[in-house]
């Protein structure tokens, strides 16, 4: 009898906590999903005059025929794919394009051109002809504004990739300033070249900045091959992008996720003498990590993705590695020495 009682009295709470759930748990729906990826050397097979990209053509030591290059379009788009599963991702981020014309193919001349994508795309002065870029699907983002921002070097006329900066609304309305990086390489050693890698910081920050004194809490997503880790100088002092208090997040603070990526998930994009570390990253302002905010995301929210057609064995170290396109001038077939990394955003429903 006295289990019955019990039981009678749960049912008579149950609409009520039902309702109690409802007003305090807010409802939600997801917002976007945003993609970065280092598509390893996307080059077409052709040669342009005024870039160093002799090392990709037909007739050089790489053999970079027109197959080759359509089986990479192919597995660039197996990639955005599978990251969004069911559904493409609405904003994907890319570097290591040689130009506009690659992204063209690789929206035309692969099932992508279901997806109905768009191009953002600025030639870039880098030496070796490579850009950073962006693809959107028309129907799920909405530019309004987007522009190159240059890296230039004090005392030295060569440049490196630019920063592209791109303004838009999702398709809930909400307005997101997103930055897609590829900062300076570490060839030649990580400190010799690092002040290359502070400067691209620096730049990036006076633009952030700029957004922070003219916009109330703004949204901002910043992505990219930084070519430095979490705690790097670069990334924690210059850019000044936080690996703490994301409990507590202010909207006029940069946190970066990647840190959480790196050093609680143990997760890596990039694998470097046997040691799996994350630079191809993600960086938010503090306005989308308050759950109480119109748009925001949550940690769990951003990965690596690790898919298994990714990787491979690491005959030299332990564990996998990432399956790559060229192992030196020999071609491997493979997709990318790097694995792309995503967040979601969710917007609470009014």
């Amino acid at each position: 009898m006295l289990m019955l009682r019990y039981f009678s009295v749960l049912l008579f709470l149950l609409p009520a906590l039902g309702s109690f759930a409802q007003d305090v748990v807010p409802q939600t729906q997801e917002a976007a999903n945003i993609m970065f990826y280092n598509c390893e050397n996307l080059f077409d097979t052709e040669d342009d005059p005024d870039k160093w990209d002799e090392e990709f053509l037909p007739d050089t030591a790489k053999y970079w025929t027109p197959y080759r290059y359509n089986q990479k379009l192919f597995h660039i788009y197996q990639v955005i794919t599978a990251v969004g599963g069911w559904d493409a991702p609405d904003v994907v981020g890319v570097c290591e394009v040689e130009n506009r014309k690659v992204l063209e193919d690789l929206i035309s001349k692969t099932p992508l051109y279901n997806a109905g994508y768009e191009i953002i795309h600025h030639e870039s002065p880098d030496g070796r002809g490579i850009d950073v870029g962006m693809l959107y699907r028309k129907n799920h983002f909405e530019p309004l504004m987007d522009y190159p921002i240059p890296v230039t070097f004090k005392g030295n006329n060569r440049a490196t990739r630019d920063i592209l900066y791109v303004k838009g609304k999702i398709s809930t309305g909400d307005t997101v300033h997103l930055f897609v990086n590829h900062w300076p390489s570490r060839w030649g050693g990580q400190m010799a070249t690092e002040p290359k890698r502070v400067r691209a910081a620096s730049i990036l920050r006076h633009h952030v900045d700029s957004l922070f004194q003219k916009h109330e809490n703004p949204e901002i997503i910043i992505m990219g091959d930084l070519n430095d880790y979490p705690d790097n100088k670069s990334v924690t002092e210059t850019l000044r992008a936080q690996n703490q208090n994301f409990n507590k997040p202010r909207p006029e603070v940069l946190y970066n996720l990647s840190w959480y990526l790196q050093e609680e998930k143990g997760q890596g994009s990039h694998k470097y003498h046997g040691e799996w570390g994350v630079l191809d990253q993600i960086i938010v302002s503090g306005s989308l990590l308050d759950d109480q905010s119109p748009l925001y995301t949550r940690m769990e929210n951003v990965n690596v993705f690790m898919g298994d057609f990714l990787l491979e064995k690491d005959e030299k170290n332990v564990g996998e590695q990432p399956y790559r396109t060229y192992l030196g001038y020999k071609y491997h077939g493979g997709f990318s020495d790097h694995l792309p990394v995503y967040i979601k955003l969710f917007r609470n429903k009014e």
